[in-house]
């Protein structure tokens, strides 16, 4: 069964719609194998990061986006945060935010 992917707010949409070309198209191919295997996406494409976050792992010619998603209950995953990545870590305030809107998904 296919999953449901829904963003944690619009604006979330909006910076990635922002994301140069061919890592939007990218991001578009790996959503839809999110969609389709859901938890067992791995690696290039998803990355546990620990405790239920997950990162897509969107590339291009024109650089590297990352986004933080979750599942939860049914068949949903939330899509927590999306950004260019610039440097070869992960920025910790990056994930913070994910990290934060995490627990706001999953304990209201």
């Amino acid at each position: 069964m296919a999953y449901d992917i829904e963003y944690f707010h619009p604006k979330i949409m909006e910076d990635i719609a922002r994301w140069p070309t061919s890592i939007r198209a990218d991001y578009a191919r790996i959503i839809e194998l999110l969609l389709e295997f859901g938890p067992n996406l791995r690696m290039p494409h998803s990355k546990a990061m620990g405790n239920g976050l997950f990162e897509l792992r969107a590339r291009g010619k024109d650089g590297i986006g990352r986004s933080f998603y979750c599942f939860v209950k049914g068949k949903r995953i939330v899509i927590l945060h999306a950004f260019i990545k610039k440097r070869e870590a992960t920025p910790k305030q990056e994930l913070e935010t994910a990290r934060k809107r995490m627990k706001e998904v999953q304990h209201g």
